[in-house]
C-alpha cells in the first residue's frame, strides 16, 4: 500500500514524464506539493522499494517502470471533467469517423486520426484486413533511438496481427504496459486496444502502439470513444 501523498508523486512523475521524456526531479516536484526536497526523496524512496518508480541512472530524477504504470492505469478516476481540448479531440474523431462513407475509409479515417490525436502508431483490424499508420511517430520516439530497441518492436509489429486474431482481447478497452504484452516484452511499448462490433466481425479492434510513456488518460479514452464510434457506423 501506498499513501495518499505517494499515490499524487506517482501520478506527477507518469504525468510530467509523459510530457517531457526526461526523469523527474525531487526540486520540481517539491514546488509542486510545496513541501521540501528531502521530503519528497524519502517518499521517492519508498516509492522505489515498491518498484513503481525507478532511477534510470546516477544523479538522475526518477521514472515509472511498467508497475508504475500500471497502478496509475488501474487507479484512474472516470469522474475526472473533461478538458476543452479533450472535448475537441473527441469531437473531431467522430467527424472524421462519421465521414468515411465505406467501410475501408471509415476505418483508415478513424486510424489516421489516432495517429495524429495520440503521436503514436494507430492500428486497426477488421474481418482478415490490418490497417497500420505512423511508423515514423512510433521510431521517431527517444526510447526507440538504439537499432537493438527498433528490432525489438519491429519483432512486436510482425506478431501482432495474428496475437490478436488467436487472443481475441474481449473487453471494450484493453491496455498491455511493457512486459505485459505477450508478444513483445522486451519492446518497451504499451498496446491500447479497443473491440468493436462490425458487419464483418464481431471482434475487430483499434487502437495504438507507442512506448511506455504515455499520457494514458487522454490515450485510453480516446481509444475507447473511437471504438464505440467505429461500432455505431458499422454494426447494423
Amino acid at each position: 500500500m501506498i499513501t495518499d501523498r505517494q499515490k499524487r508523486i506517482l501520478q506527477a512523475i507518469v504525468e510530467q514524464y509523459a510530457e517531457v521524456a526526461s526523469p523527474v526531479g525531487s526540486s520540481l516536484l517539491a514546488k509542486v506539493f510545496n513541501v521540501s526536497s528531502a521530503t519528497i526523496r524519502s517518499e521517492m524512496a519508498e516509492l522505489e522499494k515498491q518498484e513503481l518508480i525507478k532511477q534510470p541512472h546516477t544523479s538522475a530524477g526518477r521514472i515509472p517502470t511498467d508497475k508504475g504504470y500500471r497502478y496509475y492505469v488501474n487507479n484512474l478516476s472516470d469522474t475526472t471533467p473533461e478538458s476543452p481540448a479533450e472535448r475537441r479531440a473527441e469531437k473531431a474523431l467522430a467527424t472524421r469517423v462519421a465521414s468515411g462513407g465505406v467501410s475501408e475509409q471509415v476505418i483508415k479515417n478513424a486510424v489516421d486520426t489516432l495517429v495524429e490525436l495520440t503521436h503514436n502508431l494507430g492500428i486497426a483490424t477488421i474481418g482478415d484486413q490490418l490497417y497500420m499508420s505512423g511508423l515514423s511517430n512510433l521510431f521517431g520516439q527517444p526510447e526507440f533511438m538504439n537499432s537493438g530497441q527498433v528490432r525489438e518492436v519491429a519483432r512486436l509489429l510482425d506478431n501482432l496481427e495474428p496475437w490478436l486474431y488467436e487472443a481475441a482481447p474481449n473487453e471494450p478497452l484493453s491496455v498491455y504496459i511493457g512486459q505485459e504484452n505477450p508478444i513483445g516484452r522486451s519492446a518497451g511499448c504499451t498496446l491500447i486496444v479497443s473491440r468493436f462490433r462490425s458487419n464483418f466481425s464481431d471482434r475487430s479492434y483499434i487502437g495504438v502502439l507507442g512506448p511506455t510513456r504515455q499520457s494514458y488518460r487522454d490515450v485510453m479514452s480516446l481509444v475507447r470513444r473511437t471504438g464505440e464510434a467505429l461500432e455505431e457506423v458499422l454494426y447494423a
